[in-house]
């Protein structure tokens, strides 16, 4: 049985209790930046919400030099740095970040424990956001069977829409669907995403009928064919890319079809949802963004909207070549003029001023383990698949029983108990036994039954961040630990999704309306994003809410 009372005694993340370093004066600004940044009534006309997909922080400063001055370089000036913000639980992957960011809450609460779990009862692993009640709308394909009803608590997004009796508009936009989803809420007006098997952009029958009129003239344009056109080349010439690796390595992944890992990449004769793991990706997700806050006319009536987008592309990216790469330097640089256009855009849409515009991310990645050792650095790779098959063959040795592990995911295993009962053993001399052998492996430093997490010895903050992880109902039986600098993974390519900075340590910026030039290097935790949004707002926390207000934000 897993342990269930263990829940209430660290959902809070450990942060540190030395008092918090004063704002750094920024560098001069001009009487614009002042008056963008002061009050200019008593709630922004809008909230614009950007997540980076596995935006690392030190990219804000490691091409500081090469961003021009309208995208991070604004940010850093005219906004309020949070150097210092962590993920306070684990695993860090995808689902769990967009989740925590807008909720304020944990897995251990808001029951989005990764992008896919096993669950007992269905037999099968499932899908954060799958919904088998709802059709797609946009597509003949199943890209639109989801919604957020796998999330068991309220948004930002919906305290901000029962604030006013339903008044503001909340829409999601993102390549991913459970980037959009799962940040819009619960009652959003829409969450649109991208169906790279179609070309086009989609949502659910949970959201609406049929695609909306400005949708559908936007799919027609055919824009993945538009930016795929052309081979992606490097917006300067490649010898410039110094703070990269070569551009040829092995170590890295090759597009389908690619003879090499090096530029240019012609990614024409893929299909559509070769733009996802192209910078041209994020481009048409926020061109797509702008769009539908036109069509709902955003920021233009008397109540604060709020518009949440997600960059899916970093990501893919991120993954196939690693963050050393030119690939990931290139398309950084992209996007720090798609957000110098971005902020031109709201600047006239909206108003200086009269938005209020935060940006971080859902979590890091860790270095390509070829990289790592290329350079005489620990790290390397572990194959959870053939883990369980050597576990389940040695377990059915000994024990007589087989496939006693039945599913593994986010670093945990889920056990067969009718098999382990109906072949009569103990359920707890097996689990030793697994955990026996998980701890020969090089690239497991910790291994232990889930329900003995209060009783493992674990420094801070690993113990607090797997509690804040575990959910009672969704989680599994054994947690590992991967040894630093190892990914579950294979030989090109990286991951992310551990408790260690670099998938941890995240960015988080703030700018525009009520916010004052500056930076705090004091520890914040994701989830203290809410309720300073909350704060800011002046409505209601999300019903899972754990985290803090950020007072240096708020002043």
């Amino acid at each position: 049985m897993k342990f269930t009372h263990f829940l209430t005694a660290a959902l809070l993340f450990s942060t540190t209790v030395t008092r918090a370093q004063k704002a750094t004066s920024p560098k001069p600004f001009n009487h614009l930046t002042a008056a963008k940044n002061s009050k200019t009534s008593a709630r922004p006309k809008l909230v614009v919400g950007v997540v980076v997909d596995q935006m690392r922080w030190d990219y804000l400063y490691r091409y500081g030099n090469r961003y021009g001055a309208g995208g991070f370089k604004r940010l850093l000036q005219e906004g309020f740095s949070c150097e210092n913000t962590l993920i306070n639980y684990t695993p860090t992957i995808t689902a769990c970040g967009h989740t925590c960011v807008y909720t304020g809450s944990v897995p251990a609460i808001h029951g989005i424990i990764g992008n896919t779990w096993y669950s007992p009862e269905l037999g099968r692993t499932m899908y954060c956001a799958e919904d088998t009640t709802v059709s797609t709308v946009g597509s003949t394909s199943a890209a639109g069977k989801m919604s957020p009803r796998n999330m068991l608590v309220t948004t930002i997004g919906d305290e901000l829409r029962l604030s006013n009796n339903f008044q503001s508009k909340v829409v999601g936009v993102a390549i991913k669907d459970r980037g959009a989803i799962l940040p819009a809420g619960h009652s959003a007006n829409a969450a649109f995403w991208y169906d790279g098997s179609t070309g086009n952009w989609v949502s659910s029958t949970y959201y609406m009928k049929e695609l909306p009129g400005w949708a559908q003239e936007f799919n027609k344009q055919q824009f993945p064919q538009q930016y795929l056109s052309k081979p992606w080349t490097t917006l300067y010439p490649v010898s410039t890319y110094t703070l990269s690796t070569a551009d040829e390595k092995p170590y890295e992944g090759k597009y389908k079809n690619a003879a090499n890992t090096s530029f240019p990449h012609n990614l024409a004769d893929i299909s559509s949802a070769a733009i996802s793991a192209s910078p041209f990706g994020n481009t048409m997700t926020l061109e797509f963004a702008k769009k539908a806050l036109e069509a709902y006319d955003m920021g233009k009536g008397n109540v604060t909207d709020f518009l949440a987008v997600s960059l899916s592309s970093t990501d893919y990216v991120g993954h196939q070549f690693g963050p050393n790469s030119v690939e990931i330097e290139d398309t950084y640089l992209r996007l720090d003029q798609d957000l110098a256009t971005l902020f031109k855009y709201l600047d006239a849409k909206v108003g200086k001023g009269q938005y209020l515009f935060f940006i971080t991310a859902d979590h890091g990645v860790a270095h390509v383990p070829g990289f790592m050792e290329e350079n005489k650095l620990p790290g390397g790779t572990w194959d959870d698949q053939a883990t369980v098959k050597d576990l389940n063959d040695q377990a059915a040795t000994k024990f007589g029983v087989r496939g006693v592990i039945k599913a593994v995911d986010n670093y945990q295993f889920w056990l067969d108990h009718d098999a382990i009962a109906q072949g009569g053993k103990n359920e707890a001399e097996i689990r030793q036994f697994l955990i026996a052998r998980l701890l020969k492996l090089p690239a497991i430093s910790k291994a232990f039954p889930i329900e003995q997490l209060m009783t493992t010895l674990l420094p801070e903050p690993m113990r607090t961040m797997l509690n804040n992880g575990f959910n009672t109902k969704r989680s599994g039986d054994i947690q590992v630990i991967l040894t630093p600098g190892y990914i579950d993974g294979g030989k090109t390519g990286t991951t992310h999704g551990l408790w260690y900075p670099y998938d941890a340590h995240i960015p988080l910026v703030w700018m525009g309306w009520g916010i004052h030039p500056g930076k705090t290097n004091r520890t914040i935790g994701m989830t203290d994003i809410t309720p300073t949004l909350a704060a800011l707002l002046h409505i209601q926390m999300p019903s899972g809410n754990v985290g803090q207000v950020i007072q240096e934000v708020t002043h």
